[in-house]
């Protein structure tokens, strides 16, 4: 997870909701229970050869994210300034852990440059004391949507990325921002996520912040020639006991029926 990207989304929402933000993280494979194999969390045979669809613009991919009323109990937000706007403001120790930093941050998994972000946040009532503690700005639950469109085979290529490297980082990596700040990934694991499209892949990273560790789930799922993200955080776990949310799979439906 990127503390500076975090601080920054965290200023923004303070004044403007008075929320705590996203940060790009990463959980562990502590609930075994969720879990599956290997060829569960990967692509099928069937669903690898499934045809491709159309190759999108970013202005039409921008038109095809989730929108406020799309679903019930949440807002949307914008990612600019929240999240890094392109891949080289991450240097990464391991090459190969690249496709699980950029789910994770609603940027491309593959290879292209054309995408379109946002992100949604969980609805609360607001306190009764009409004032906020610390645990209740930690306590804002945010996914970052990611939506990337590839020509060709590239879609399958950046599901193919993202699978190595769930296998090749499963002994963690570190990811360091343009402003020298480390995210420590100490695990990461495929499990079974909510799925959909022509193929899906769910993982959960355990991500290190000065001691304090919690995990986040990852899910990226191609329809057609386009890629979906989906990435889904809430601060309060490190205050806490150290769990993320799933990615609700209210948000991965809606959003995969706006994909043509």
């Amino acid at each position: 997870m990127n503390r500076s990207w975090g601080v920054r989304l965290s200023m923004t929402a303070a004044a403007s909701a008075l929320s705590l933000a996203f940060i790009t993280g990463c959980s562990s494979d502590s609930d075994e229970g969720k879990k599956d194999t290997a060829a569960d969390a990967k692509s099928t045979p069937t669903a690898a050869a499934a045809p491709a669809g159309k190759t999108h613009t970013a202005e039409e991919l921008k038109k095809l994210l989730l929108v406020a009323g799309d679903v019930t109990g949440y807002e949307v937000e914008a990612t600019e300034g929240l999240v890094p706007k392109a891949k080289s403001e991450a240097k990464i120790d391991k090459a190969a852990c690249g496709p699980l930093v950029w789910s994770s941050v609603a940027l491309p998994p593959g290879d292209t440059t054309i995408s379109a972000s946002n992100s949604l946040k969980e609805k609360k009532a607001a306190p009764t004391s009409g004032s906020l503690d610390a645990a209740a700005l930690l306590d804002a639950t945010r996914t970052l949507v990611g939506l990337s469109s590839y020509e060709g085979d590239g879609a399958q290529k950046a599901m193919k990325a993202v699978s190595d490297s769930i296998t090749t980082c499963a002994t963690g990596y570190t990811s360091t921002d343009s402003e020298g700040e480390a995210s420590k990934i100490t695990k990461v694991a495929s499990e079974k996520g909510a799925g959909g499209g022509d193929e899906a892949l769910a993982f959960v990273e355990t991500v290190d912040v000065e001691g304090e560790t919690a995990t986040v789930h990852g899910e990226v799922i191609r329809k057609g020639n386009t890629v979906a993200t989906f990435y889904t955080i809430n601060f309060s776990a490190f205050a806490g006991d150290g769990k993320m949310p799933m990615n609700p799979p209210a948000l991965i439906t809606a959003q995969l029926a706006k994909l043509k």
